[in-house]
């Protein structure tokens, strides 16, 4: 009888490129059944059951019953990550209210975290849905999280990168997702996947080859992957989720099965 194939959800944004390029090159791929979904998305999947790994916002780490950080590989940031961002035509201290990007779980987080704990504001926050975007005017600002990000640059008066204001605050990179199964995966799976999710980090060039849209520049591209996105989940990483869970409720220690 065969072994049933491993339900997995994706983030479907540009910056899992090469995580979706190894497993497609690799076999790893005739293992699992594979969607991709927006990362408030693929973190329901692995709450209701409904998968069993995911590339999930860290942010839902504290609501499930029992998780494992399967990989050495993660969507982090070590400053500036360029897609994440609070956009406003007014400084942080004339913001009266932010909209919160109903595509993100982490972000949104992460955004309350900073607002309470750095920039010591305290604006009025409101949930989202498709097109808040244009309602971002006056004192009202919001988060934007994503491929929607990239031409973004010159439509609002500020824009603060929500991983640069963290590394300012506590001088650690940000992890906002990482490879997370709702129950133990065989050691084998975990090496085959970890090799395949190997594959495509290290040959970036060949991933942006496959990249055909017309939204962003090949250069662009390139740049947001190897210098704004920071794929490999060290040791700092572990200790920013930490340090992140901290401020939002809870400090369990993470251990990587990988």
């Amino acid at each position: 009888m065969e072994n049933p194939k491993i339900k997995v959800s994706a983030v479907s944004y540009l910056n899992t490129l090469p995580f979706i390029f190894g497993i497609n090159n690799s076999e790893v791929v005739n293992d699992i059944d594979l969607s991709l979904d927006i990362p408030s998305d693929c973190g329901m999947k692995l709450l209701s059951g409904e998968v069993d790994l995911g590339l999930v916002p860290v942010a839902i780490l504290p609501q499930l019953k029992e998780y494992h950080i399967i990989s050495d590989y993660c969507i982090g940031a070590e400053g500036k990550v360029d897609s994440v961002a609070l956009y406003s035509d007014v400084p942080l201290d004339e913001i009266d209210s932010v909209y919160l990007d109903y595509q993100s779980k982490t972000s949104v987080n992460l955004v309350k975290v900073l607002a309470d704990k750095y920039w010591k504001i305290a604006p009025k926050w409101v949930d989202s849905t498709v097109g808040f975007e244009d309602e971002i005017s006056g004192n009202t600002a919001g988060v934007i999280i994503g491929d929607r990000t990239f031409n973004l640059s010159k439509t609002y008066q500020y824009k603060y990168d929500l991983a640069e204001e963290w590394f300012r605050f506590t001088g650690l990179p940000f992890v906002f997702a990482c490879w997370v199964s709702n129950k133990k995966l065989s050691a084998s799976f975990i090496t085959k996947f970890n090799a395949a999710l190997r594959i495509g980090v290290t040959n970036i060039d060949e991933v942006i080859l496959g990249y055909n849209e017309n939204d962003i520049s090949n250069d662009m591209l390139k740049r947001y992957l190897t210098k704004n996105i920071s794929y490999f989940l060290d040791d700092n990483k572990q200790k920013a989720i930490k340090e992140f869970l901290s401020h939002i409720g809870t400090e369990e220690v993470l251990i990587s099965e990988s």
